[in-house]
């Protein structure tokens, strides 16, 4: 079987879930190949050259190739300034590439003017009209060769972010017309999401033969197996032979980990994955020492990245106890474990050096009334132990939710003031309501003009607060700030959390 990442997501690790599926698959007996589409087809793109007029296009363009080597070394990462011109100077030929097309593409996003992700109809025709896309000469080019060593006709497409689809249904198009002898399946986060929306119906059977609910690993063994769903497959660590691991656009290998799927949590209103329904499950914090110590001694990453929505205490005190001796950093809940130093500094000394903490709002009211289970307090004491362990944190506020106005808005941005030299990065969002979400019920909706396929809808805010004077408020109070301003520069842009760790300047 094939595996397939299509363009286009950030490009600095290994895709997660076809190297999870790889594992899986060849843990009981198939044989899979590994194609990561998205890395090629960005740097495929950073090789189709133009003729720009203007001078900061030309420099870049003559740059690349350095300004790509700098990126795969540890060096740039301690100068913020040398670090944001590479990273733009290599943006900059990207949107170049785009020229001649309706579409757009930066490091960390695609869009196309001409068909919508989130509509079915857009998705289809991006199928059909497969040969206009910018990423049909290299799929052309690459897939026969790929494909000439398959003993098996099956391909999978993982599909995770908006990013993605547009790319997936052209790839998907091409083959059904060229390859129609392919059962063709696809997965991931963004198809999930579309499974588990309201009044989902299937228009796509005419361009994938199978679609795939959450995590895909027993589901693609069924189909390949012809199994029952009372079957049982060993469970295998995640796979990433032949991936590029030394093509990535980071200093060494980062390796992406999920220790769990779903959430411990799975309180908090208007969160997407409750919404969805995804269930709890995790590993044994034994069976994560055992993997990642495997993993570690075969491919010598530079950092890993949990990938679940919230580290558990417990994996924390086994790592703790076990430290895997590699730099690592996830999300976690503010809980009392972190509150202590003596805890924080036990955890920085097995490895991790940066958390990702979803405190959404400085009002205890907001927090309250989202059911996050934490106190401002209890944040309050993680962020200056972290601190004080050497952990950074990256900081995730959510502005504009039901219960929030603009007096609780302020608080936020009071408590960030506050709290200014113990943040190390911020990462600001405008509220956005899931349309599966229980909550919604108690709002008025309308209807985002997004298509059928739009995970959101737009709300009358209750209490007045609407998205236009929240953009405004963050843009004239809380971005301006001066204590808050620095924070912002500092984030690596386009790769955001993905290269913050990496960061050795960024206090």
């Amino acid at each position: 079987m094939l595996l397939i990442s299509p363009p286009l997501a950030k490009a600095c690790e290994p895709p997660a879930g076809i190297s999870r599926l790889a594992g899986c698959l060849r843990g009981n007996g198939l044989e899979c190949t590994l194609w990561d589409a998205n890395l090629e087809g960005q740097l495929y793109l950073l090789e189709q050259r133009q003729n720009p007029a203007d001078t900061w296009s030309k420099r870049a363009y003559k740059n690349i190739g350095d300004n790509l080597h700098k990126l795969r070394s540890r060096n740039l990462y301690t100068n913020n300034d040398r670090y944001q011109r590479a990273v733009r100077d290599i943006n900059r030929a990207l949107t170049q590439s785009c020229q001649g097309f309706s579409c757009s593409a930066n490091l960390a996003d695609y869009q196309d003017s001409a068909f919508s992700p989130h509509s079915s109809s857009d998705l289809l025709r991006a199928a059909e009209e497969y040969r206009n896309n910018i990423f049909f000469p290299f799929f052309r080019k690459r897939l026969p060769h790929l494909l000439k060593h398959q003993a098996d006709q099956w391909i999978g497409i993982s599909v995770n972010y908006l990013s993605q689809a547009l790319s997936a249904f052209v790839l998907a198009g091409f083959l059904k017309e060229e390859y129609p002898a392919y059962t063709l399946v696809a997965g991931g986060g963004l198809i999930t999401s579309w499974l588990r929306s309201p009044g989902w119906q299937n228009r796509f059977t005419d361009v994938f033969d199978h679609l795939v609910e959450g995590p895909g690993e027993t589901a693609l063994l069924h189909l390949l197996q012809q199994k029952n769903n009372n079957s049982t497959e060993k469970y295998c660590p995640p796979d990433f032979t032949d991936l590029p691991l030394a093509d990535y656009l980071s200093p060494g290998i980062i390796l992406p980990y999920n220790a769990s799927s779903g959430c411990y949590w799975n309180r908090c209103a208007f969160c997407p994955e409750k919404a969805e329904g995804s269930p709890y499950t995790k590993l044994s914090a034994k069976q994560v020492c055992d993997d990642l110590q495997s993993l570690i001694r075969t491919l010598k990453p530079r950092l890993i990245h949990f990938l679940d929505n919230g580290i558990a205490p417990s994996l924390m005190k086994e790592m703790i106890k076990i430290p895997v001796h590699t730099d690592w950093y996830g999300f976690a809940r503010v809980s009392q474990e972190l509150c202590d130093f003596d805890f924080c500094r036990d955890l920085r000394r097995s490895g991790c050096r940066m958390l990702k903490l979803g405190i959404e709002s400085g009002s205890q009211e907001v927090l309250d009334a989202m059911d996050k289970g934490i106190n401002l307090q209890q944040v309050e004491q993680a962020l200056q132990a972290l601190h004080r362990a050497g952990i950074m944190s990256y900081v995730y506020l959510l502005f504009g939710t039901p219960a929030e106005t603009r007096q609780e808005a302020q608080q936020t941005l009071d408590f960030t003031v506050r709290n200014a030299d113990l943040i190390s990065f911020l990462n600001l969002a405008v509220f956005n309501l899931p349309r599966n979400s229980e909550e919604r019920h108690e709002l008025q909706i309308h209807d985002f003009s997004t298509g059928d396929l739009g995970l959101y809808a737009d709300f009358i805010h209750p209490r007045g607060w609407n998205r236009k004077a929240v953009r405004r408020f963050l843009t004239d109070d809380f971005k301006a700030h001066p204590l808050i301003r620095p924070i912002l520069q500092r984030d690596p842009p386009f790769f955001t959390s993905n290269h913050a760790p990496l960061m050795t300047a960024a206090k």
